[in-house]
């Protein structure tokens, strides 16, 4: 008697779900792993944007003899202040007010919290929540 062995011409179903399991894992890690690259690119598009405001800051000081308050905020970069202090001469520097990469609208303090001597500006991040880990500064 003579034992035949056959061979196998196809997948089994679970075989197949093994490798779309396995495909699904792998497609998962690049798409989490892609998210954090994205994270990193809004950090330095906020740097970088905090870096031209207060290049703008510096115009609005060299033209009004002052920092705008705390009270006045980015606001006095783009409409002229009210209150006191008020500027000496003011010419608009920015077009509007910016926001950063999440639409939140950049912090100022004057004086700061960090920099008591000068002012604060930052980005409250992705959760929007000023004095959270996730503020970025310049």
């Amino acid at each position: 008697m003579k034992l035949r062995t056959t061979l196998r011409a196809a997948f089994t179903l679970m075989e197949i779900m093994l490798v779309v399991a396995i495909i699904a894992l792998l497609a998962g890690l690049l798409v989490y792993n892609q998210m954090d690259v994205l994270d990193q690119g809004s950090e330095v598009a906020a740097r970088a944007n905090m870096n031209t405001i207060k290049m703008n800051l510096v115009t609005y000081r060299m033209n009004a003899g002052h920092f705008p308050s705390g009270e006045q905020g980015l606001k006095a970069l783009v409409s002229r202040p009210e209150s006191e202090p008020r500027p000496l001469n003011w010419k608009k520097v920015l077009p509007e007010v910016p926001r950063d990469p999440w639409g939140h609208e950049f912090q100022f303090a004057n004086p700061g919290r960090k920099n008591p001597d000068g002012f604060d500006l930052f980005s409250t991040g992705r959760d929007g929540k000023p004095n959270t880990e996730d503020d970025i500064y310049p």
